[in-house]
């Protein structure tokens, strides 16, 4: 019998010196529709800065069409990650392109024919990762159509690792962050859009402050939600957002849970921070509500300190408004002498009765009574049923 020398059998297996060829895949079959198609509906900070493709890195990005056909496939860079989807209406669930080339999965398959409708909310937070969404596939000789009117209320949640949706998959108070944990379609935030048909963005991101971010320096953190707000993309500051591609009717301002979390913090430079970014916002979104909020995770001291400096910052605005640029003054209607529009709300303490997700996080039982406590409040103040 003859004898295969060892340096044969690696170049086989194609290790050591032998550079393995990489697998030639299979060709994509069907109709590809561009990320740039202009029946696609986008909610959320979107950058078309790179040809042909859509990038993201804010939870609940949502991505929404209709089309024809029996199923359905989405492609996306590799490693970006997971989205819910929900086709139809009927029960989400999770998607995710997490290998190194995994740029093609179904969403739908052996659907009647016909016409459905199709949402994909990016769910994490993209952290250590560059998501791009770059296209649908559909069955051979089918193509999009025009989808619903999207609804026209609008809300903005800006927040941290609690509005992302950190840990909330996760029933361990000790585990650790992981993407396969977080989801954001989970949250208070998501339900309570969900329940007044209202569309929302989610300008959030895990260990973010209004000063300080997590565990920062006493004197503040350099890239703090003020320094990142402005951008369309989070710690990409090459391309600055268009605010007046999306203007909501309701503002939810949930930050200050990390500003405080540690004791090496400032209660003078957060209330000066919150200011000035509340001022940030209102510039933002002339006719908005802006209801400022504090969440579940904070001690009684320091939640104590919070709710007593968003009181104040909420009862200045009240009576005196704030100093703004003739435009957005004039945007305001009128309306300059103490501005009526900005709000208060607190959640109740989480105590662990509901369980803790990861990092002592809200769990999905307690953002359900996050839910269940803010949107009495929103409904009153907006006057959606």
């Amino acid at each position: 019998m003859k004898r295969i020398s060892l340096i044969a059998i690696m170049a086989l297996m194609g290790i050591g010196s032998v550079a393995a060829k990489s697998s030639t895949t299979l060709p994509i079959v069907g109709e590809v529709v561009k990320a740039t198609n202009p029946l696609i509906q986008y909610v959320g900070r979107v950058s078309f800065a790179k040809n042909e493709t859509a990038s993201f890195n804010f939870p609940g990005t949502s991505i929404l069409a209709r089309f024809q056909g029996s199923s359905l496939k989405m492609i996306c860079r590799p490693m970006t990650g997971y989205f819910m989807a929900q086709v139809d209406g009927c029960e989400p669930f999770k998607v995710g392109f997490n290998a190194e080339r995994d740029s093609v999965v179904t969403v739908a398959a052996a659907l009647p024919k016909g016409e459905h409708q199709v949402k994909l909310m990016y769910v994490i937070e993209g952290l250590f990762r560059t998501p791009e969404f770059r296209g649908f596939v559909l069955d051979k000789g089918c193509s999009l159509v025009k989808s619903p009117d999207l609804p026209e209320r609008k809300i903005e949640f800006i927040g941290n690792s609690i509005t992302c949706g950190y840990g909330v998959e996760s029933i361990e108070m000790t585990d650790p962050f992981e993407d396969e944990t977080e989801n954001h379609w989970l949250t208070y935030a998501n339900i309570v859009s969900d329940s007044l048909n209202a569309q929302h963005t989610s300008i959030s991101r895990s260990g973010i402050g209004v000063y300080r971010n997590y565990d920062g320096p006493k004197a503040g953190s350099d890239e703090n939600m003020p320094w990142q707000y402005e951008y369309t993309l989070f710690n990409k500051h090459d391309e600055k957002w268009d605010f007046n591609k999306y203007q909501p009717q309701l503002v939810c301002i949930n930050l200050g849970t990390n500003d405080l979390s540690t004791n090496n913090y400032d209660i003078t430079l957060y209330e000066k921070n919150y200011r000035m970014f509340l001022t940030t916002v209102r510039s933002k979104y002339p006719n908005a509500k802006i209801v400022l909020i504090t969440g579940p995770m904070l001690g009684e001291k320091e939640s104590g300190e919070q709710r007593e400096v968003l009181d104040r910052i909420c009862s200045d605005a009240n009576k005196k408004g704030f100093t703004l640029p003739d435009e957005v003054r004039k945007a305001r209607k009128g309306k300059n002498k103490g501005d009526k529009d900005i709000y208060r709300f607190d959640f109740t303490f989480q105590t662990g009765d509901l369980g803790y997700g990861a990092s002592w996080h809200p769990s999905k039982l307690q953002h359900q009574k996050m839910a269940d406590e803010l949107l009495p409040f929103l409904r009153n103040l907006m006057g959606w049923e």
